[in-house]
């Protein structure tokens, strides 16, 4: 019971944090395109504390901790669509401090603020850890070649430089394990710089269980490589922001490929988490300490980032499609589309809950 609770309380704290920049996003950006928030929500259902600020917005705790809505003066609801209705009613001094009176332009950067918020926590934590700790040197040069490895068995040795993977350029080590973690059973081309001449090897990654450094296991493509010894050089500001950047696209890459393979059936399901799991990973994170937890902050804050911008009505990506459609067609969608296509993006993400909270307690039983 001591661990559900301590789980609890670290999925609490992890989430609203992700949640709370998310939703402040949308928040800052409206109010600087002159919108008034009625209600800025951490969780969904009945509330459970707030205060109201000097603007009248209303800022509270909700009851269900699974994400969280800035509700917007002309709002039908937290999903941002227009109440009509109301709409109709109002003075034009109401209409003009409401969401749905905005621009096209203002409107899409009102929605495209929250995914890009979640990117910048992700920016700022990885630029927090370089700056802190200095950037590693891990030159992409072999520095042990594992027994019986792929890597052994194409031929790979000690002291070659890998140059690029699939035709894209290494330029660390640490790049390698993400540019051959989508490669499932499938071979990769390395071009590597050897005594001064360049060649190509070909060899296919072996799947293998590993853990992910909070005790769990997963799999995971292995190569057979390990660098050679890491030297932390101290960087500026401006260097380390440039490499958190380029962390960020290369995470955010990398889960939408795993997200499709998982789509195609290249991958099974088996890693993909839902409140269970991710509440799960939040209190190991917190058994280890602060660093653990920011870390995890990060990349689950990229990944809600990415998987809001999707094309699904409901989410972000949903809302810029619309304005999308309005942008080339020159008027909005039918109401009655926009509504069928809300309840059909609601269907599928209840569906994903669902799914992704079974396979949790599967996993947990098992």
């Amino acid at each position: 019971m001591e661990l559900f609770f301590h789980n609890l309380a670290s999925f609490f704290i992890v989430l609203s944090t992700i949640v709370f920049i998310h939703e402040f996003g949308h928040y800052i950006v409206a109010k600087m395109c002159g919108v008034r928030i009625t209600a800025f929500s951490i969780g969904f259902g009945k509330e459970i504390c707030g205060f109201n600020d000097r603007s009248g917005t209303r800022w509270k705790f909700s009851l269900l901790p699974l994400g969280g809505y800035v509700k917007m003066f002309g709002d039908a609801s937290a999903a941002s669509n227009a109440d009509v209705d109301a709409y109709a009613a109002m003075s034009n001094e109401e209409r003009a401090v409401t969401f749905y009176h905005k621009p096209l332009y203002k409107k899409a950067a009102i929605v495209a603020a929250g995914p890009i918020a979640n990117f910048i926590l992700t920016i700022a934590i990885f630029t927090y850890f370089i700056a802190t700790t200095g950037l590693p040197s891990t030159e992409p040069v072999v520095g042990t070649v594992m027994e019986s490895s792929p890597a052994l068995e194409a031929g790979l040795q000690k002291g070659d430089r890998i140059l690029k993977i699939n035709d894209d350029k290494v330029s660390s080590f640490s790049d390698i394990p993400y540019l051959i973690s989508t490669n499932l059973g499938t071979p990769v081309d390395l071009l590597v710089e050897r005594g001064g001449a360049q060649q190509h090897i070909i060899l296919t990654p072996r799947e293998v269980e590993d853990d992910d450094g909070l005790g769990n296991k997963i799999k995971r493509p292995l190569i057979g490589i390990r660098s050679a010894d890491i030297i932390y050089h101290d960087v500026g500001l401006a260097r380390a922001l440039v490499e958190s950047v380029d962390r960020t696209y290369m995470v955010t890459v990398t889960t939408l490929k795993v997200i499709g393979q998982m789509i195609t059936g290249q991958r099974g399901v088996q890693d993909l988490k839902g409140p269970i799991g991710i509440a799960q990973l939040s209190g190991q994170a917190a058994q280890k300490d602060f660093h653990t937890v920011l870390w995890l902050i990060a990349m689950l804050s990229a990944n809600l980032g990415l998987v809001n911008l999707f094309p699904i009505p409901v989410l972000d990506g949903g809302h810029l499609m619309y304005y999308t459609a309005e942008a080339v067609s020159g008027r909005p969608l039918a109401q009655k589309v926009q509504e069928w296509g809300f309840r059909v993006g609601f269907a599928l993400l209840a569906m994903l809950m669902a799914f992704t909270v079974i396979n949790d307690v599967v996993k947990l039983v098992s």
